[in-house]
């Protein structure tokens, strides 16, 4: 019985290798095709996370700590704002958009389980609704102990604030410039606090334009977007030296070349063809949203940053400012004429 048993496996065994190597023979060749592609894209992938620098992995809990982050509904901002709201801390977050807002800050809420996630309209475009964000939030919390300066606009058309400011200029310095001034109080009764100052490694071809600052006699967007992060710059170092012994620290952050919306008035975006064109050559070496925040929650939050100002941070490290960043002349004419155009000189 037994050896009519091994018979029939023997058998049977025989029958699944022939049907095996016949199935294998019609399917190698696809196989190994399929394989390789599989391993390409894997390998892809893995560089590109590699390229795009470490997650930060700092667990500190933010219980009772009142952040404010600009531009939270979107890109970086949203994903600062979620990992904020997963570390328990109050956030509100300061936007244009309400509905995007709203839609942004419920999917944080049920994933975090943070009912302390707030929206708040703030038009940067605007310095009337930048006040009443401020009078706002003094009226609501009596703590800020970060601000995170995030939102901006990038390579715009030639558009204009409620001010007349062009808004590239306007949003992403003056409106930021004003919003921070008039939280300062409330940031250095909160000390020891931080300011976080969302910048770019485009400010290395900026330029302050004393005779044309607004852009007015002449417009070129890319021109235009590296004197406001330019601005950034000189703006954070000038906030540095007057926070002296206050216990509030200022710090700049370039999060790297991040794919968010702020790409969307590139003219190659403006149709398809050229969208797929770019993404697709550059998809290795661009960053996701929640990599690009992983630089800007390390100024946030390092411990080892705690005595630190004034510094531009590339990748958690400091980095090299261009020659114009460092020009104590400008830093101090800029400070100037931002107090005028915001009318805080008058205050």
């Amino acid at each position: 019985m037994i050896e009519l048993l091994q018979i029939q496996f023997c058998r049977l065994l025989e029958i699944h290798l022939y049907l095996f190597r016949k199935m294998f023979a019609a399917v190698s060749k696809p196989f190994y095709v399929y394989s390789a592609g599989l391993t390409i894209i894997g390998g892809g992938y893995l560089l590109r996370d590699y390229l795009s620098g470490e997650l930060y992995e700092n667990d500190k809990n933010l219980t009772d700590k009142v952040i404010i982050v600009t531009g939270a509904n979107t890109g970086i901002g949203k994903e600062i704002a979620r990992d904020l709201a997963k570390r328990e801390a109050k956030v509100i977050m300061a936007c244009r958009d309400m509905e995007k807002c709203e839609n942004t800050r419920r999917d944080i809420v049920i994933e975090s389980r943070n009912k302390y996630v707030y929206c708040r309209p703030c038009d940067l475009a605007s310095q009337k609704s930048i006040r009443d964000f401020v009078e706002q939030f003094k009226k609501e919390q009596k703590k800020l102990h970060i601000l995170i300066n995030n939102a901006g606009v990038m390579r715009c058309p030639k558009m204009y604030t409620q001010e007349g400011i062009e808004l590239q200029f306007g949003v992403n310095h003056i409106g930021h410039f004003l919003l921070t001034n008039l939280l300062l109080d409330t940031l250095k009764d909160s000390a020891p606090s931080r300011i976080v100052n969302v910048s770019s490694s485009a400010h290395k071809r900026g330029k302050i334009k004393f005779d044309d600052l607004n852009n007015d006699k002449t417009y070129e967007p890319g021109e235009a977007y590296a004197q406001s992060k330019l601005a950034n710059i000189l703006f954070t170092k000038e906030l540095a030296n007057k926070l002296k012994g206050t216990g509030v620290t200022v710090n700049a952050v370039h999060p790297g070349i991040v794919r968010t919306e702020i790409m969307r008035h590139m003219g190659i975006y403006q149709n398809f063809l050229g969208r797929l064109t770019v993404d697709t050559l550059t998809w290795l070496f661009i960053k996701t949203p929640i990599k690009g925040a992983q630089s800007v929650l390390f100024a946030a939050l390092d411990p080892s940053l705690d005595n630190v100002t004034g510094e531009y941070f590339i990748n958690n490290k400091v980095a090299e400012v261009s020659n114009e960043a460092k020009n104590d002349k400008v830093i101090k004419w800029l400070w100037a004429v931002s107090e005028k155009w915001t009318k805080l000189d008058s205050v």
